[in-house]
C-alpha cells in the first residue's frame, strides 16, 4: 500500500498530537495526585466529632482574622449539624465543612455558596452575607434514601 507524502504528514501530525495530549494528561494527573484541587486539608472521617473545629459545630465569632464569623458544619446521614445558622447581616463569614460518611452537597439557595463535602476533606468558603432573610441549605449531591429531607436554614438577621 502506498501513501501519498501529505497523507504521511497528516498521519504523523495526528499521532504526534495524540502522544502530546496523553503526556500532558498523565503529567497533570500525577501532579495533582488524583486529589481534588480545592480540598487540600484532610482529616480522619471516622473521628470528625473528636477533631477541632468539628467537635463544636455552629456559629463562632472570631477576632483577629479577615472574617467576623466561622460557621462550622458537619454533614452526615441526612442532616446538617447545626440545622439552623444565624448570622448578622453584612458580616464576613467563613464556612468550614466536612462529611462524616458519604459525599454531600452544601448549597445555600439564592446565594453563591455551593460546596461539595467529601469524607476526609475540609471544604472552606468565605463570603460576605449582605442580604437579610431566611435561606434554605440543601444537599445537592445524592447521598441516599433520605437525601430529599436533608436541609438546614441560614437566617441572616439585623445586627444587634
Amino acid at each position: 500500500m502506498h501513501l501519498h507524502k501529505y497523507e504521511k504528514y497528516w498521519l504523523m501530525f495526528g499521532i504526534g498530537s495524540l502522544i502530546v495530549f496523553l503526556l500532558i494528561t498523565g503529567l497533570m494527573a500525577l501532579n495533582n495526585s488524583h486529589e481534588t484541587p480545592n480540598s487540600q486539608k484532610t482529616i480522619n472521617p471516622e473521628k470528625v466529632s473528636e477533631i477541632a473545629p468539628f467537635n463544636k459545630p455552629g456559629v463562632h465569632k472570631v477576632a483577629g482574622k479577615d472574617w467576623d464569623y466561622e460557621v462550622v458544619v458537619v454533614a452526615s446521614a441526612f442532616l446538617y449539624e447545626p440545622s439552623e445558622i444565624k448570622i448578622p447581616v453584612n458580616s464576613k463569614v467563613k464556612f468550614i465543612a466536612t462529611s462524616k460518611d458519604v459525599v454531600h452537597g452544601f448549597e445555600i439557595a439564592k446565594t453563591n455558596i455551593n460546596m461539595m463535602l467529601e469524607p476526609g476533606h475540609i471544604s472552606e468558603y468565605t463570603t460576605t452575607v449582605n442580604k437579610k432573610g431566611e435561606f434554605l441549605v440543601v444537599c445537592n449531591e445524592y447521598c441516599g434514601m433520605g437525601h430529599a429531607e436533608m436541609h438546614a436554614t441560614l437566617k441572616v438577621v439585623d445586627s444587634k
